[in-house]
């Protein structure tokens, strides 16, 4: 069957719930509670995302590194977790986070039919190189583009432009894929083909644009670029 994205020319992928799961720094921290781990994740990751969007709207940018920092003193604080050497423990592994299984193959599938691949994060430079290179897909990976170059966190359209100016192709041959739904909304509302890997089961967003296509995970995305 053929689908829009069959025309795409380059697939950009968000970074963190995408290709690296975030929680899995709390899953290698040792000294976390069992009973603490799923709240300290959610708390983590909702600030994180609260605080780029809060910060833009402020116009008042600081590096993802910060926001991220920032966040995990409030999930430690509201969890009764805080601790230094817990706190720079964590900070260090999410440096390291690690790729969803399907990924290393999603992506050297997408390589084999010469079609360019790239990042798009909210993630500073170093931070997305360090991820990059624990995974190992760096081979497989074109372009890696940080907000930083912009000075605006998603889902600002500067950000999503970057990806246009970057690659030099039409926004209707980019296909954007990420697993968060105010991410994937916005990119289509854009003007991107966009997947949503909706890999938690969340219900569709109430925001302009609507994905090209939804799935659980990106095992069969080589199959939705046939002609």
């Amino acid at each position: 069957m053929t689908t829009p994205l069959a025309a795409c020319k380059a697939f950009i992928f968000d970074a963190y719930g995408t290709l690296f799961d975030f929680g899995s720094a709390v899953a290698r921290c040792a000294d976390i509670p069992d009973n603490k781990r799923n709240e300290l994740i959610t708390i983590w990751r909702d600030k994180q995302l609260q605080y780029t969007w809060l910060r833009s709207l402020q116009k008042n940018y600081v590096n993802f590194e910060q926001v991220t920092a920032d966040a995990l003193d409030f999930a430690l604080e509201a969890t009764g977790l805080t601790d230094t050497a817990r706190r720079q423990n964590l900070l260090d592994l999410y440096q390291t986070l690690s790729a969803y299984p399907e990924i290393p193959g999603t992506l050297a599938a997408l390589k084999t039919k010469n079609i360019t691949t790239a990042i798009l994060s909210n993630g500073t430079p170093a931070m997305l190189k360090a991820a990059i290179d624990h995974s190992g897909i760096g081979l497989l990976i074109d372009h890696v583009l940080s907000v930083e170059n912009v000075g605006i966190f998603k889902p600002a359209p500067e950000v999503y432009q970057l990806a246009v100016d970057t690659i030099g192709v039409r926004r209707d041959q980019i296909c954007f894929i990420s697993s968060n739904g105010w991410d994937a909304y916005s990119a289509a509302a854009f003007g991107f083909q966009v997947i949503w890997c909706n890999r938690s089961g969340q219900p569709a967003e109430r925001l302009p644009g609507s994905p090209t296509i939804i799935m659980k995970n990106l095992s069969d995305i080589l199959a939705l670029t046939e002609p």
